[in-house]
C-alpha cells in the first residue's frame, strides 16, 4: 500500500474505521450492554483515550474482553493508518492541491464566453500563452498532471482530466464556452472530442488540430468550424519566407513577440456605439487614431478587405484593425466598443 495516493488512502482507511465501529457497536450490544453504553465503548477504545475498567459494572465478561483485545488491535490500526495517510497528504501538499482543485473549479464554473484548449503540449502551451496576452478567459484540460501543474504554475486554470470523456467537457463548462481549441496530437481523439462537444454546445466555435490531410474532412463533417493542420501551414510559411520574406516579416510583426505594442485586433461594433451609421471617412481611423481597417464583415456577410471610404459601419459589424494598441484601446473608448 506505500504506493498508494495519500488521499486514496485517507478513504479507505476511514471506510475500514467506520466498518469497524459498527462491527464494535453490534458487537457489545450482543454481549448484553446498552446502544449508549456499546457507542461509548467503541469510542473511548478507538480513541485511545483510556477508560476506568470496573469489571462488575460493565458486565465485562471474558468474551467481551478478547472481543476488547480484537477491536483494539484492528481499530488502532486503521487510526494509525489514516494518522500516516494526513502526515503523507500534509508532506506532498496534498491538503493545499485539493484545495487548489476546488478553487479551479469553483473558478471554471463563474465563467462564460471563454475558451477551452484540450491539450497542453506544445501548441496548447504556445496558444495558451497567447490567449493570456489577448486577456480572453479560458481553461486547460490535460491529462498529464505535470503539464498541468506547469500550467497552473504559470497562472492558467487547468484541470486534469481527459478530455476525450463528457464530464471532462462538462466540467470545463464547454456548455457555456465560446471556443473549443483542440491540439491533441492523435486526430481519433480530436475527431471524438468534436462531436462530443457539438452535441453539448451546438452554438460553440470548435478549432481542431489535424496530423493528416484525410482527416479534415471527418473533423468537419464531426462539427468543426476551423481545421489546422500544423505540418501544412509550418511547411506553407517556409515558403512564404523564401518566395515573399517581406510579407512574412510583416505578419511577425503585428502577430508575433518582435513588437508587442503593433497588433491586429478584431472589434465588434455594438448597437450603441458612436461608430454606427458612421462611414469610414468620418471616423478618421487613420487621421486621428493612426489604425488601419483591414476588413470588416456586415452581420451575416462576408469578409470585405479594405472597405472603401464610403463603407458604413453598422450594429453588429466585425471590424479589423492594425496598428499600435493603445492606439487601438483610444479607439475603443472613443467610440464606446
Amino acid at each position: 500500500m506505500s504506493n498508494t495516493p495519500p488521499l486514496k488512502r485517507l478513504q479507505v482507511g476511514l471506510a475500514i474505521l467506520a466498518v469497524i465501529f459498527v462491527v464494535a457497536v453490534c458487537g457489545y450490544r450482543l454481549g448484553g450492554w446498552s446502544l449508549l453504553d456499546s457507542i461509548y465503548m467503541t469510542v473511548t477504545t478507538l480513541s485511545m483515550v483510556g477508560y476506568r475498567d470496573d469489571f462488575g459494572a460493565t458486565g465485562m465478561t471474558p468474551a467481551l474482553q478478547v472481543f476488547t483485545i480484537v477491536l483494539i488491535v484492528f481499530g488502532v490500526s486503521a487510526v494509525l493508518y489514516i494518522l500516516g495517510g494526513l502526515f503523507q497528504m500534509m508532506t506532498e501538499g496534498e491538503i493545499n492541491r485539493a484545495l487548489g482543485l476546488r478553487r479551479v473549479s469553483r473558478e471554471v464554473e463563474r465563467l462564460s464566453d471563454h475558451v477551452v484548449v484540450c491539450g497542453f503540449g506544445r501548441m496548447g502551451e504556445i496558444l495558451a500563452g497567447e490567449l493570456k496576452r489577448g486577456t480572453r478567459p479560458f481553461v486547460v484540460i490535460d491529462n498529464d498532471p505535470e503539464r498541468i501543474a506547469a500550467a497552473i504554475s504559470l497562472g492558467y486554470l487547468a484541470l486534469t482530466d481527459n478530455a476525450t470523456e463528457e464530464e471532462a467537457l462538462i466540467h470545463a463548462n464547454v456548455q457555456r464556452a465560446k471556443t473549443l481549441v483542440i491540439t491533441l496530437p492523435t486526430d481519433a481523439e480530436n475527431v471524438f472530442i468534436t462531436l462530443t462537444a457539438r452535441n453539448l454546445n451546438p452554438d460553440l466555435q470548435i478549432v481542431a488540430r489535424a496530423e493528416l490531410p484525410t482527416t479534415e474532412k471527418k473533423l468537419l463533417q464531426a462539427g468543426a468550424n476551423r481545421v489546422v493542420l500544423p505540418a501544412a501551414a509550418a511547411a506553407l510559411r517556409m515558403a512564404a519566407m523564401i518566395t515573399r520574406p517581406s510579407t512574412v516579416e510583416l505578419i511577425e510583426l503585428v502577430a508575433g513577440h518582435h513588437v508587442t505594442e503593433v497588433q491586429v485586433d478584431e472589434l465588434t461594433i455594438t448597437p450603441d456605439s458612436r461608430l454606427v451609421d458612421c462611414t469610414v471617412r468620418d471616423s478618421e481611423t487613420r487621421s486621428r487614431h493612426g489604425l488601419l481597417i483591414v476588413a470588416l464583415r456586415h452581420p451575416g456577410g462576408d469578409l470585405m478587405f479594405n472597405p472603401g471610404a464610403d463603407t458604413v459601419f453598422q450594429g453588429g459589424d466585425t471590424v479589423i484593425v492594425m496598428g499600435q494598441r493603445a492606439d487601438i484601446e483610444r479607439f475603443r473608448a472613443e467610440y464606446g466598443i
